[in-house]
């Protein structure tokens, strides 16, 4: 028989507090949206009256099946808590469940609040107590419990016990500074002796164990786990949901063991890209279960042994979350390698003459800097060259960049970059010129402008290729001094979701980041419509 197990989504709130993190109101909405459609049973939509950005998200909360929740703090001492402002901004945001923290860790009890350590307790029963008598759902984030316990272990557990006697319904047991290794996090659980069914968790991820600790505290009975999409949270972070939930629901024990809300497992890695998208981040490629490299499969012997059966290094199907299974190429790859690569393309041969050939030009491609493992797309360029399918979409007669400094129309100087790309077509020269300006008249760069110039009249394939996006640009310097070499590699998506990603080598970065754009663009009609 399975056991409930609750996921408690905090990315609208910790994961706020991420450095350089900052949701407008509407992808908070978004989020919030996308959270639901996983199946998340809660979701902490942030603090009302702690700014005005959260205080409009919940004045207008999207509707969902998740419960939505408000973030506070326990009462202030020296005032009841049907008179504390915050407290009832918190309440007034009209959510049916409030999680109010407070503290556990005598040190802070005593030196951050400045109050003692019977205030304390009062102030967390009065304040659960007071949510309890609104008819809403109450939690307590047990700040600092570990730490406490460790303190001071009568003190953190008579915490507990006081939100549960005012009639909380959850205690969250917080390791606040992400420093108690998952052993530890077990054994305290274990020893509390206390329902497992409401009890939480809640860790940081200071010594890259939030996950395990978060797992390790479910092994000993917790039963509902706190964290944020993509790992966002404080400092390093909180636990990884998007880690935590597929193993949850892929791995045993866990698997067999807990029911979940979870809906859409195959949509956890579109919810993961879309917030580093709203976050203009991007995705980490050696992210666990979503990152472009989860599933690569880079040696020879790898490959070989993957194409004869996947489990042999993959731990889970990469589509249970989503995700995809890669055999990149490189100067490691042998024919297993390229053979399952170009069938994944759709470029089957038998000729192993030809094979052997597009693996040499590889090799040699590579030792003047490219590098195909991270760009897919122009790698299939060099298949279909060899193989005779890459058809003459068009030519490039010249482009040109230029760069000036002039005023903007607020009399700023600024850059501006303006390029000119001539292609024929069918026979016909197109010429395209574009600037790269935003809508302060600032420069976005030469590379920009490029892009735009190439995208803007291709004649009959335009219409291919409208809906061509740069995702993100990367450069590194292959060797120092005056003979520098720069590789670029650039990632593009389409409207349909398709990501890929070319890879321009030149000393001159202006022509690297042009042949990426090249690529780019040949691999996108390739694929047709």
């Amino acid at each position: 028989m399975t056991e409930r197990l609750y996921l408690y989504d905090t990315t609208l709130r910790d994961g706020q507090q991420t450095q350089g993190v900052q949701f407008s109101t509407a992808e908070k909405v978004e989020i919030a949206q996308m959270l639901d459609a996983l199946g998340l049973d809660h979701i902490e939509g942030g603090w009302p009256g702690a700014n005005p950005t959260d205080s409009e998200f919940f004045a207008a909360p999207p509707k969902t099946r998740a419960t939505m929740t408000a973030f506070g703090m326990t009462k202030r001492a020296g005032r009841s808590a049907e008179n504390d402002d915050v407290l009832a901004a918190v309440l007034n945001a009209g959510t049916s469940s409030v999680c109010l923290v407070g503290k556990t860790h005598t040190f802070h009890v005593e030196t951050a609040l400045g109050i003692s350590l019977d205030e304390n307790l009062e102030n967390i029963r009065a304040s659960v107590a007071h949510v309890v008598a609104q008819g809403r759902e109450a939690l307590l984030d047990a700040e600092h419990f570990f730490d406490g316990f460790e303190a001071d272990p009568a003190y953190a557990r008579a915490c507990l016990a006081t939100a549960l006697d005012a009639g909380a319904r959850w205690v969250v047991l917080c390791d606040t500074n992400g420093g108690t290794m998952p052993s530890r996090i077990g054994e305290v659980i274990d020893g509390l002796d206390l329902p497992g069914d409401r009890l939480g968790i809640h860790t940081h991820n200071d010594t890259e164990q939030a996950v395990a600790g978060s797992l390790a505290a479910i092994d000993a009975g917790v039963r509902q786990v706190q964290g944020t999409l993509n790992g966002l949270g404080e400092r390093c972070g909180n636990a990884n949901l998007t880690s935590l939930i597929p193993t949850l629901l892929l791995k045993e024990p866990y698997a067999s063991r807990f029911q979940t809300g979870v809906r859409d497992l195959p949509g956890l890695l579109r919810v993961s890209r879309r917030l580093d998208d709203i976050l203009n981040r991007v995705p980490r490629r050696e992210a666990a279960y979503v990152g472009a490299s989860a599933f690569a499969h880079k040696a020879g012997l790898h490959a070989s042994a993957i194409l004869k059966n996947p489990k042999t290094y993959e731990h889970i199907p990469p589509e249970a979350v989503g995700n995809a299974r890669i055999v990149p190429m490189s100067n490691q790859a042998g024919l297993s390698n390229l053979r399952k690569r170009l069938a994944d393309a759709g470029l089957s041969t038998d000729d192993d003459g030809a094979l052997r050939r597009i693996l040499e030009r590889v090799k040699i491609q590579e030792d003047k800097g490219y590098s195909y493992d991270g760009a897919q797309a122009s790698f299939e360029m060099i298949a279909r060259d060899e193989l005779s399918l890459l058809p003459s979409f068009f030519e490039v007669k010249r482009y040109r960049v230029t760069v000036e400094r002039r005023k903007n129309k607020y009399n700023q100087m600024v850059s501006l970059s303006e390029a000119v790309v001539v292609v024929k077509v069918d026979g016909d020269k197109k010429l395209s010129v574009s600037e790269s300006m935003d809508e302060t008249g600032g420069d976005r760069g030469p590379v920009n402008a490029l892009s735009k110039a190439l995208f803007k009249d291709l004649g009959p394939y335009q219409a291919q290729i409208n809906d061509i996006r740069l995702i993100d640009f990367r450069v590194r310097i292959m060797q120092g001094g005056t003979e520098a070499v720069t590789r670029v590699i650039i990632d593009h998506e389409d409207g349909k979701g398709r990501r890929w990603s070319t890879v321009g080598v030149s000393p001159n970065i202006v022509d690297a980041s042009f042949e990426a754009l090249l690529d780019a663009v040949r691999w996108k009609l390739c694929q047709g419509t």
